[in-house]
């Protein structure tokens, strides 16, 4: 018999609360390279298991917000996927499982599902990679199969799955579950740690899609059925797959733990020791990251003196400690966190106050990511704004128009093509042009290098809403481009 043909599944959700500032919520941690690493975790789970290893094309599932910053990881990571998929609603991991799976099924109705958060750390990708495969025969004996850890310390921020009887026909590699635990407290999880028969939920699942579809079918139909109209009534948008809003909206906002695991009967469980950690908090980036032999992590321009097991990370100004321990120093260009690394779990407070006092440092950087590449608030004063605009080869900023601001963009980097009204010109490094309010006009890169632009905005208002669009190649929405 055959092997099972295996399709990773990547949860690319997230709200970018507990590695904040450097993750936001239009850019939260999948998206970015921490600790020194060229790729970012959501590359990194990508290439984790690749069809030069016997998978098949991925399935990656995101918001409509991500969608963009998603495919930019595809194309620098080189990697070609079976669909990626919008969700027009945050619905929790259940939902999103669900659609992954009749994807599947409807393909091949002995598809094994790995289902993978897209921002978690593996150290050991080969070892894993035997893990999936080994769980994926468990899989396809009907198990809904989930990955344990073996705890290291007494955590209280994971849920814990206590470990049942060996599983028939794989003894001493897979068993039974005999309970789901909720994230437990210190006395609690340094007694799981000492009874040595519970392990930390990794939130990484092996399932036959068939399998999982007729468990949840069975113990919570309301999500399949809106699963599957999402899923009939999706469509095709510049690659991307869009499940219909309003159907989709009709799933329980629950996760698979809840919707399926805790209730299912067909529940097993195979432990794994593969360096694996969820990179919950700035204080696990500090047990990942290179330390010095005082313990410290440093990145960027840094001074540390009499400093010791702290984490520092400046992507701007020079940061200089003196006389301190146990730290969380992280300064971005507009938003600097100083914490306790015992306290690192708490960042999610600071982001709570942040959103009700309606603050933009929670949600955006002072650079701002678009499907065309990026712009860089440099300045500002009450009737003037300096920008860095860059411009990836062959973006195409939407036509449009301002009704407050007139607009001079120079170019220091790469060739312009710019239109303004009925005009269509080439402009160069070190040159430049005008746009008076009023006027429509729109900004490409014809060349093969990143275009780079200084705009100083003058007028009135200066406010992203001072737009009018007429074409948009990207096909956003209006509120996208606020």
């Amino acid at each position: 018999m055959s092997a099972a043909a295996i399709y990773p599944v990547i949860l690319s959700g997230g709200s970018g609360t507990r590695l904040w500032p450097l993750s936001r919520s239009m850019y939260p941690k999948q998206f970015i390279s921490f600790n020194g690493e060229q790729t970012s975790f959501l590359a990194a789970t990508l290439k984790r298991l690749s069809p030069e290893a016997g998978f098949q094309r991925p399935i990656v599932l995101c918001n409509n917000d991500h969608r963009f910053l998603v495919k930019a990881e595809l194309e620098k990571a080189k990697v070609d996927t079976k669909a990626i998929v919008l969700e027009p609603v945050a619905r929790n991991t259940a939902p999103a499982i669900a659609i992954a799976a009749l994807e599947v099924a409807s393909e091949n109705p002995n598809g094994i599902i790995v289902v993978m958060p897209s921002d978690h750390a593996i150290e050991e990708v080969e070892k894993f990679a035997e893990a999936v495969r080994r769980a994926a025969k468990v899989a396809a004996t009907g198990k809904l199969v989930l990955f344990g850890i073996k705890p290291s310390v007494a955590h209280t921020g994971y849920g814990y799955i206590r470990r049942g009887a060996d599983l028939e026909g794989f003894k001493g590699a897979a068993f039974t579950v005999d309970a789901f635990v909720e994230k437990p407290d210190e006395a609690t999880a340094s007694k799981y740690l000492a009874e040595g028969n519970y392990f930390w939920n990794s939130g990484i699942f092996v399932l036959h899609a068939r399998t999982f579809l007729e468990e949840l079918a069975r113990l919570n139909p309301r999500i399949l059925d809106a699963a599957k109209q999402a899923l009939v009534k999706a469509e095709e948008d510049l690659g991307f797959l869009r499940l219909e809003r309003q159907s989709f909206a009709l799933a329980p906002n629950i996760s698979v733990d809840y919707a399926v695991m805790e209730k299912t009967t067909t529940a097993a469980m195979l432990p794994i020791d593969v360096g694996w950690n969820d990179v919950g908090s700035w204080s696990s980036l500090w047990e990942l990251a290179p330390r010095d032999k005082s313990g410290n992590y440093v990145h960027g321009d840094t001074l540390l003196e009499d400093t010791t097991d702290c984490y520092v990370h400046s992507d701007k100004s020079l940061v200089a400690t003196i006389g301190v321990k146990d730290l969380i120093i992280v300064d971005t260009p507009d938003a600097l966190l100083v914490a306790d690394r015992s306290r690192a779990q708490d960042v999610s407070a600071i982001v709570k106050r942040l959103k009700q006092a309606g603050r933009k440092e929670q949600e955006n950087h002072i650079r701002a990511y678009r499907p065309w590449g990026f712009y860089e608030s440099l300045n500002m004063g009450t009737r003037f704004q300096v920008k860095l605009l860059h411009v990836n080869p062959g973006g195409k900023l939407s036509m449009q128009m301002h009704h407050h601001r007139s607009e001079h963009w120079i170019v220091v980097q790469g060739t312009a093509k710019i239109f303004i009204g009925d005009m269509e010109k080439l402009v160069r490094e070190n040159e430049s042009v005008y746009i008076f309010a009023t006027q429509w006009h729109r900004l490409e890169n014809p060349g093969k290098v990143p275009l780079e632009i200084i705009e100083v905005q003058i007028g009135t208002y200066l406010g992203e809403d001072d737009i009018v669009r007429g074409d948009d190649v990207y096909n956003r929405a209006p509120e996208e481009t606020k």
